[in-house]
């Protein structure tokens, strides 16, 4: 896998209509319709990978203000793709990444992928059993 796919940050590159469809089917969808997959895209700072033949494996968008704050969200990838080690790549490739590196902290929400998330350094919120971040603001 190691030189066989890139990622991203042009979000023409995006396949929305696959996005879509594989969001529909997660827990977190709450019904979104292509038109609302299009607009988070718009207004998120995005992540696709891809094969070197273009075909998307993964997508991941990040809901900031590029200074403080980034919530991470829609984190997939694709069925073919997954438990081939590429989440963990993206993930890696997400928290390099200089506007993600630069914020003071990183957040998300996951019912069920907490140990994936923590090897990155994520760590849960309080007695949330959903919320995580990676926190890296000095509160005195």
């Amino acid at each position: 896998m190691e030189n066989n796919f890139f990622i991203s940050n042009d979000k023409r590159l995006l396949n929305v209509y696959a996005i879509k469809h594989f969001i529909a089917d997660e827990y977190w969808s709450d019904g979104r319709i292509v038109e609302d997959v299009e607009k988070t895209i718009l207004n998120s700072y995005c992540f696709g990978m891809y094969t070197l033949e273009n075909e998307q494996v993964g997508f991941a968008r990040v809901v900031t203000d590029y200074i403080y704050f980034g919530y991470f969200m829609d984190f997939i990838i694709f069925t073919k793709f997954q438990g081939k080690g590429y989440g963990k790549k993206l993930v890696a490739h997400m928290l390099k990444d200089d506007v993600i590196k630069s914020l003071k902290t990183v957040a998300l929400k996951t019912k069920d992928a907490h140990s994936f998330y923590q090897r990155f350094g994520f760590k849960k919120i309080g007695d949330s059993p959903i919320w995580m971040s990676i926190d890296k603001q000095n509160l005195r």
